[in-house]
């Protein structure tokens, strides 16, 4: 069965809180990046076994995002282990998410100027993982997060902190 993405939207689309300021006469929206979700608008995300299920903001107006991730053929070596490089990817794209989820307006990532990943257990094809960014720090030309790669036992099997150079809308 073909499902087209119209009718997916209209399923499973979530709705995501908009804040705005205070301040007349400015309106400070928070994006709406429903159409991301999944793979993140990379197609190497759903590729390897990844998908990005949700995303929002904290009390402390910090983003974060969520997905999980079963790892495909493609994802994994020949013993069937997934290496540091794809589960970099995975966590790299989820903190990237989380910082999108906290910018405002046509603010977003540019780059990521910076990643480092630590693998405590192996992941394995087979299994499913949870994933989850969040921002530590959203500052005014470079934000901060961390991810985490987490099994179906409550254990971190990787994890990544990471730097991306912010591009801010002037228009």
């Amino acid at each position: 069965m073909s499902l087209s993405l119209e009718w997916l939207v209209r399923h499973f689309a979530k709705p995501i809180a908009v804040a705005r300021s205070t301040v007349t006469g400015v309106t400070d929206e928070r994006k709406n990046m429903d159409r991301w979700l999944g793979d993140g608008g990379m197609p190497i995300i759903a590729a390897i076994g990844g998908s990005i299920d949700a995303y929002g903001i904290d009390g402390e107006d910090l983003g974060w995002a969520t997905g999980t991730f079963s790892p495909t053929e493609i994802a994994c070596n020949p013993h069937g282990f997934v290496q540091a490089g794809v589960q970099t990817i995975l966590l790299d794209a989820v903190i990237n998410f989380a910082i999108n989820s906290a910018l405002r307006g046509r603010d977003r990532t540019k780059a990521t100027i910076e990643i480092k990943s630590e693998l405590m257990r192996p992941v394995q094809r087979g299994e499913t993982y949870q994933l989850r960014g969040d921002v530590v720090r959203l500052g005014r030309q470079v934000a901060y997060g961390e991810g985490s790669l987490i099994n179906a036992a409550g254990e971190t099997v990787s994890r990544a902190t990471s730097t991306f150079l912010i591009h801010r809308d002037q228009g």
